[in-house]
């Protein structure tokens, strides 16, 4: 039977938040984060926060961005987790309103099956501070895991996702198995399952 599980990005497959790893080389880390908190604590439009803090990081080199983004940490337990889920016969998909200079090496090496993310407009090597892509909007995510669900030929029953901020909620309301992950209150709230520990190996106890 075949099964999806999707993964948010930031603070659930990757241990902290990409912009804020960009923006502490530019001095703007704590301006950056604080707008990051009030967007995932569904304080604040996702779309309006994320062209906010990107315009933030203009001027940074393209190189630095790829360097930082190759080393960002992992929470304990991803490896594990993807692997554990594909033993099962799910197809493994990464969302996320980043970036993915983060996203494509991180699910590469964590052997996921496809990632969505956002575009870093660079120019001459140098960002510019625009962003593009299809996760740039509060409902992206749940409009990306219905047109899975229906490529790939997989219902809700058969879905799990994975997410700790409020721009997972609309993907939430397209699965019948949705884990919050160390997550905020918002999100906890439309959750089955809610893991407090840094560790997702614990899904795997769940599914």
């Amino acid at each position: 039977m075949a099964k999806l599980a999707v993964f948010d990005f930031d603070s659930t497959l990757m241990d902290g938040e990409t912009i804020d790893f960009l923006a502490r080389p530019l001095g703007l880390e704590a301006q950056v984060a604080s707008i990051t908190e009030r967007a995932m604590a569904g304080e604040l439009d996702f779309y309006k926060a994320l062209r906010a803090r990107v315009a933030l990081l203009e001027g940074l080199e393209e190189q630095k961005v790829n360097d930082i983004c190759a080393a960002l940490p992992l929470i304990q337990g991803a490896a594990e987790v993807v692997a554990g889920l594909k033993e099962r016969g799910y197809t493994v998909v990464c969302f996320s309103g980043g970036f993915r200079n983060a996203t494509k090496p991180a699910c590469q090496k964590l052997g996921i099956d496809a990632d969505f993310s956002n575009f870093l407009h660079a120019e001459n090597g140098v960002l510019t501070g625009q962003v593009g892509g299809e996760m740039m909007y509060s409902a992206a995510k749940g409009d990306m895991i219905v047109r899975l669900q229906s490529l790939l030929g997989i219902g809700r029953e058969d879905t799990l996702v994975v997410g700790d901020g409020a721009n997972d909620l609309s993907m939430f309301a397209h699965a019948d198995t949705r884990v919050a992950f160390c997550a905020k209150p918002i999100l906890k709230e439309a959750a089955t399952h809610c893991v407090d520990v840094r560790d997702l190996r614990e899904i795997l106890k769940i599914v």
